[in-house]
């Protein structure tokens, strides 16, 4: 079976990984996907964006690649689009137009809930199956058939977790994977392992980097332990400073507690607050108050992400009220998803 894939977010391509797991060995990939799990059309490094003003100046490439993807679809058996909604979204219809009788199936689903909640309809429309991680998104669907709740990659992913707080003396920091969140969060985190003494500064730089691409983005990370395993780290740390993303719903899960941050373009962030009306940026943070129950973590956006605010909520952290809601977070969500995605594709 071929299936043409279209992952271009690094967590996404994750969670590609452990679906493979699951797949039958004649299930070939072709299209957007990291090149560890085959021969993709183009590298992601170049492909991650960052909000509007990034989308902006790539979007003629992206018009080329959805054109080069749709032609590809022509010799695939089915369609796997995940994550990536500003994308994959055009990207579906143009397939829905040429090929109507083609299987296409969206796993990780546009945040439609987020809003623009028009999408909805149009998912529907384009899309044979809707497989969602979000265990409340079903709610907003009109088409019960097509959506369903598979679980969330992450409880495939973790294998062991924190019973209680862990003394290891490793600090972790998580500046992000794009280009623009590495370099807004690098010199607050720079300074904040400099006032937490006597720690050993683990700082997570995704393996796709190179060595030059490290040193013009990163600068002087001398005096920090470097690794390229988040999950690896995250098990053994006894804190985190995380940038918002699949890695804050990753250390919740473990029982890592961290400080969560982020740092958007003023535009984008401008932009971003006219149309998002949620309470939280933090998934955890989201999921517990759809469970009706206070905070996980703490949240610093924008000019609130500073040294002084993340130290204060260091010291002041309740490790082991975070470990047992922790565990909660893993009832909510309940199981892991690649399986239960593997058997739907392969049907």
């Amino acid at each position: 079976m071929k299936i043409l894939v279209s992952a271009l977010e690094t967590s996404s391509n994750i969670h590609l990984k452990e679906l493979k797991k699951h797949l039958n060995d004649d299930v070939q990939f072709v299209g957007v996907f990291d090149s560890q799990l085959g021969n993709p059309l183009y590298d992601l490094t170049n492909l991650a964006i960052m909000g509007f003003v990034d989308a902006i100046k790539k979007i003629r490439f992206f018009f080329k690649l959805r054109d080069e993807l749709v032609e590809l679809a022509d010799s695939c058996d089915k369609v796997l689009l995940m994550d990536s909604s500003g994308f994959n979204l055009p990207l579906a219809k143009k397939l829905k137009e040429k090929y109507p009788n083609k299987e296409i199936i969206y796993y990780i689903l546009p945040q439609a809930w987020v809003w623009k909640k028009g999408r909805v309809k149009k998912l529907e429309a384009y899309c044979t199956k809707l497989l969602s991680i979000i265990p409340f998104e079903e709610e907003i669907y009109n088409d019960k058939e097509k959506i369903q709740y598979v679980g969330h990659p992450l409880l495939d992913e973790i294998s062991e977790f924190k019973n209680e707080p862990s003394t290891s003396g490793k600090i972790v920091f998580m500046p992000g994977s794009r280009k623009t969140e590495i370099k807004n969060h690098m010199p607050i985190f720079k300074e904040l392992a400099k006032k937490i003494p006597n720690k050993e500064h683990i700082l997570i730089i995704p393996p796709k980097f190179d060595e030059e691409y490290i040193k013009s983005i990163y600068g002087d990370i001398s005096n920090f332990t470097i690794s390229n395993n988040a999950h690896e780290e995250l098990l053994i740390a006894e804190y985190g400073f995380i940038c918002s993303g699949t890695a804050t719903l990753e250390a919740a899960l473990i029982g890592t507690p961290f400080t969560l941050s982020y740092i958007a373009k003023k535009l984008d962030y401008k932009i971003g607050r006219m149309f998002i009306k949620l309470k939280y940026v933090g998934l955890a943070n989201i999921f517990f108050e759809k469970m009706g129950k206070s905070t996980i973590h703490s949240e610093f956006l924008q000019e609130n992400v500073t040294t002084e605010n993340l130290l204060s909520d260091y010291q002041s952290c309740d490790k082991s009220k975070f470990i047992e809601n922790s565990k909660l977070l893993r009832e909510y969500l309940k199981q892991g998803s690649s399986s239960k995605v593997a058997s739907i594709i392969q049907n």
